[in-house]
């Protein structure tokens, strides 16, 4: 009998305790609430596994949940894999957290009744999905501590790759630690998870393991613990040599130690055969038959393939299990290789015919076990593998429909193009499909969109509208318009196919395919501003109401109500979008839907009507949060609006709680649009240092959304303005309207940064004046002009409202105001005034802002007690929002005008000069000139003169100097 083996995982760890200290510091951490991944990295058998086993078995002792999902490395893995072993470890425990998110069910079948899909609403089914398993997880980190280890991701399908993105992305304050292991060395070049792994390392809460192979001297610990005194020391060397660090091959090589001489092969393939070569004739042929099922497989398919009786075929087992080779590792009679490398090693030695002959037999026993989930997936390869190419294309359709309906588009898409490439070299290939070619490309078609792979799927789209005919052809034209529309720049591409569609339809009786038809080409005529397009939405609301479709409609009215806003007829467009709205939720058209939330929320804001729009905003993000769709495109954008529209109301806790994230900033273009929505509160409030942070952040991602460079550049003009820094807020201002301007000039968000990029300008100009520093003066003064001719312009254009709404007013109003300041620094009250009664629809952040600047203007026109009535009601409204930048800014100023905020203190003495006389002397005592002086109090030059003839009158100087320094001997100011 050979020797039996002895584990790795049969002794203490061995060499790895920085590695351990490391993976157990982060489950610490994720413990506290902060949660984490480590992605663990290494060559096949260098100890992945036994370390991340390690971990598992100190987060049970401390009563973490412990969650393992396992990736194969056959053809014939299901999509999501290792999620739905997760799952399925949750079915006993917590069954009320998994039945109460019915898209699990696309990962579980028997777990809920799940209604059918809609084309319509196909991408969707993704985002619930993704949304439900981050909820999930969620939910049990609540409660206890959750380990979550998903390994060899280096074979993980593309949609567990995404599923995995998502999550990791989101990680923020639960208490779950995320362990991921993949095979360094199978990342070629070309490989699907390099490109993932670099977005991963990007994310803050990731960090990277690299597990490398043992030292000569851990190498010969491990091997002198594995061989248990049963090897020379002369035999432990050569092991330990031999196996070049490697803990797998070490274990291989001790078990095959009676043989280890000079001839002994030392590549471990060759080992690894060797060892197996010195099993029974049977137990070989068990694991032949084995290796060809995969690195898991069924007692009751090996029985049949191996074509064994059940007593020699137990036999057989048993000594692949004691010899570890093989594990049982369920009550399903399930058995695994313990080592992916044993099952590749035996898996590459086999005879092409007998690989061929085993695959078949495989392919005949799936195909005879219909209705079992991921039989199709298994069975298309399994018949690829046998050459039996009519049952491939057959069963790669079903397996394309299987994984599309558990929302896994990028392995629907895999098999879709996996039967296009087979069916020329099928007789008959409609017959073995059941579907035409046509319906298959389109197919490939849908699911490429949906994996987000719009260039291959407006590939696919074109060639379904080359072969396709009747019906089928308008159905593509309307699609492929569609495709084309999510793509910047190919609007009127779009426009052009809708018409095609448009011309195949027009003459035809009316039909859902006619209405979408209709809505879809009014939208895109909407866009390209075609004058018809009204006609043409109106049109396809008729259509949609004659032949039924409530989803159509609804997109229709949607559009028709977004054109009434560019007319000015704002409450039609609300009475609209109202309709839209409930056709969509009678429909089940969750995309419309969302639209139709979003242009409601976008109406009643732009009209002032900020109450309205957080109720509107809030709705909408709980709809999108019921259907599991937080972070889809309409998901996003309904959240980030709320954030901005609570900002506005004054609810900076909530505008907070909107905008914050449960991951990385950058991880996505929406993340990252929340993250900048936030910003205006965190500025105001006077978090400058995390904000800063985050701006720094989000730079190098402006270019992906125009709303980040609008955000981020207000933010960072206001930043840099409270810190007293206005040269870097002028550059500020500059940079972000550069890049709008390079993206699409005459963004109305340009009015906003216009106007904060002269404020900044007329501080610089004012501390270059102060210096005498003419060129400064003259360069921020140059800035000014441009920003203000660009604010102006943009004031200019055509918004969606058809017309500026109240905050567009207000931001225009402050401009002007702002261009009065570039003279003096303080400008003019009744420029001031006007910003003030424009931000009173309801920005009350704004409002005490201009209160702030009117009272500067009042200051320096003399006017105290106006001064003093508006530094009060601004210093009301910021302490009650918590702008703490602006309560000090206003507090210093109400000093400085010798303004008492609250209630008055008495004085018990009286000096000889007033405040105010005592301030100007400092002033001068400090070199000041009058102008200067009064710059800096916000008074005329004039009144400067007269108090300063009243100073020497009462101290008995006839000169500036002389005044000083009679102030000094008398101590009336401090040296």
């Amino acid at each position: 009998m050979p020797t039996v083996p002895r584990l790795g995982s049969g002794i203490p760890l061995v060499a790895r305790s920085a590695e351990i200290g490391r993976l157990r510091a982060a489950l610490a951490r994720a413990d506290q609430g902060g949660a984490a991944a480590v992605l663990v990295s290494g060559d096949a058998g260098v100890g992945k596994t036994r370390l991340v086993t390690d971990l598992a078995a100190t987060a049970e002792r401390a009563g973490a949940l412990v969650l393992t999902g396992r990736c194969v490395g056959s053809g014939a893995g299901l999509p999501y894999l290792p999620f739905a072993d997760v799952l399925a470890q949750l079915r006993g425990d917590h069954p009320d957290a998994l039945h109460s998110r019915p898209a699990l069910a696309r990962l579980l079948p028997d777990l809920a009744v799940r209604p059918p899909s809609r084309e319509d609403d196909a991408e969707l089914g993704q985002l619930q999905l993704f949304d439900a398993v981050h909820s999930l997880l969620a939910e049990l980190a609540a409660d206890r501590t959750v380990l979550l280890t998903i390994e060899d991701v280096h074979w993980a399908d593309s949609s567990s790759r995404n599923l995995l993105t998502f999550l990791l992305s989101r990680l923020s304050t639960q208490r779950l630690l995320v362990a991921v292991t993949y095979r360094a060395d199978e990342l070629h070049r070309r490989h699907p998870l390099r490109p993932v792994l670099a977005e991963l390392v990007r994310l803050s809460a990731v960090e990277r393991l690299d597990l490398a192979p043992f030292s000569p001297e851990d190498a010969t610990l491990f091997v002198r613990s594995l061989a248990d005194d049963d090897l020379t020391d002369a035999q432990v060397l050569r092991i330990a040599q031999r196996s070049e660090g490697n803990a797998f091959y070490a274990e291989e090589l001790v078990a095959s130690a009676a043989d280890c001489d000079p001839g002994v092969p030392t590549a471990l393939a060759d080992v690894l055969l060797a060892r197996i070569e010195r099993l029974s004739p049977q137990a070989q042929q068990v694991l032949r038959a084995a290796s060809a099922g995969g690195r898991r497989v069924r007692y009751a398919r090996l029985h049949e393939v191996a074509a064994m009786a059940p007593p020699e075929l137990e036999d057989a087992l048993r000594e692949a299990v004691q010899h570890n080779v093989l594990q049982a590792i369920d009550a399903d009679e399930h058995y695994a290789f313990r080592h992916a490398l044993l099952r590749e090693a035996i898996y590459t030695d086999l005879l092409p015919g007998e690989r061929v002959r085993l695959h078949a037999a495989y392919a005949k026993l799936i195909a005879s076990e219909p209705g079992i989930r991921g039989n199709a997936a298994k069975l298309a390869y399994h018949s690829m593998e046998s050459h039996a190419l009519p049952q491939a294309l057959e069963a790669s359709v079903q397996a394309a429909r299987e994984a599309d309906e558990a929302g896994a588009p990028s392995e629907a898409l895999h098999y879709a193009e996996q039967a296009m490439k087979i069916w020329p070299a099928v007789p008959d290939p409609e017959a073995h499909a059941g579907v035409t070619e046509e319906k298959l490309t389109k197919l490939a078609s849908m699911f490429a969109i949906s994996a987000g792979e719009l260039e291959r799927g407006i590939a696919f789209a074109r060639q379904t509208v080359r072969v396709a005919v009747g019906e089928e052809k308008i159905e593509a034209l309307r699609r492929l318009a569609m495709a084309l529309a999510n793509l910047d720049g190919r609007e009127h591409e779009a426009g052009e196919v809708a018409d095609q569609a448009w011309q195949l339809v027009k003459d035809r009786p009316d039909s859902v395919v006619k209405a979408w038809v209709l809505a879809v080409r009014a939208r895109m005529m909407r866009t390209t501003c075609v004058p018809e397009a009204r006609e043409a939405a109106e049109e396809a609301v008729r259509t949609a109401m004659h032949t039924g479709s409530r989803s159509a409609e609804a997109d229709a009215l949607i559009t028709i109500a977004v054109m009434d806003e560019k007319d000015g007829l704002v409450d039609d467009a609300c009475s609209r979008l109202l309709i839209a709205r409930d056709r969509a939720i009678e429909a089940g058209a969750l995309n419309v839907e969302l639209r139709a939330w979003y242009n409601l929320g976008v109406n009643r804001y732009e009209q002032g009507l900020i109450g309205e729009a957080v109720k509107v905003f809030s709705e909408g993000v709980r709809r999108s949060e019921q259907n599991g769709l937080s972070w889809g495109p309409s998901g996003f954008q309904l959240r980030a609006l709320l954030a901005t529209t609570r900002f506005v109301a004054g609810d900076w806790a909530g505008s907070a709680e909107a905008a914050r994230l449960p991951g990385d900033p950058v991880a996505s273009i929406g993340a990252a649009i929340v993250a900048a929505s936030g910003l205006a509160t965190e500025v105001a409030a006077g978090r400058l240092d995390h904000a800063e942070q985050l701006l720094q952040r989000l730079r190098p991602e402006w270019r992906r959304d125009y709303q980040l460079p609008v955000h981020c550049t207000a933010a960072t003009v206001e930043l840099h303005a409270w810190r007293g820094r206005p040269d870097l807020a002028l550059a500020a201002a500059e940079d972000g309207i550069d890049t709008l301007e390079s993206i699409e000039a005459g963004f109305t968000g340009e009015i906003r940064i216009g106007a904060l990029g002269v404020s900044a300008a007329a501080d610089v100009a004012r501390g270059a004046r102060r210096r005498r520093d003419t060129d400064a003066e003259a360069a921020a003064l140059d800035t000014a002009r441009r920003l203000a001719e660009l604010g102006r312009a943009a004031a200019n254009g055509t918004p969606r409202s058809g017309k500026l709404g109240p905050e567009g007013v207000a931001w225009q109003a402050r401009l002007a105001a702002e261009v009065t300041r570039l003279d003096d620094g303080t400008g003019d009250p009744a420029a001031w005034r006007h910003v003030v009664d424009a931000f009173g629809y309801g920005h009350g952040y704004e409002r005490a802002l201009a209160r702030w600047r009117l009272a500067a203007a009042l200051l320096a026109d003399d006017d105290k007690d106006g001064a003093a009535q508006q530094l009060r009601l601004a210093a009301e409204s910021a302490d009650r929002l918590g702008a703490v930048p602006l309560s000090t800014a206003v507090t210093d100023l109400a000093r400085r005008g010798r303004i008492q905020l609250g209630d008055a203190v008495p004085r018990d003495t009286v000096d000889l000069l007033t405040p105010r006389e005592r301030t100007v002397l400092a002033l001068v005592a400090m070199g000041r000139t009058n102008r200067e002086v009064g710059e800096e109090l916000y008074i005329s030059e004039k009144t400067v003169s007269v108090h300063l003839s009243r100073i020497m009158a009462k101290l008995g100087a006839s000169r500036r100097a002389e005044a000083v320094a009679a102030a000094y001997d008398r101590g009336l100011l401090e040296s």
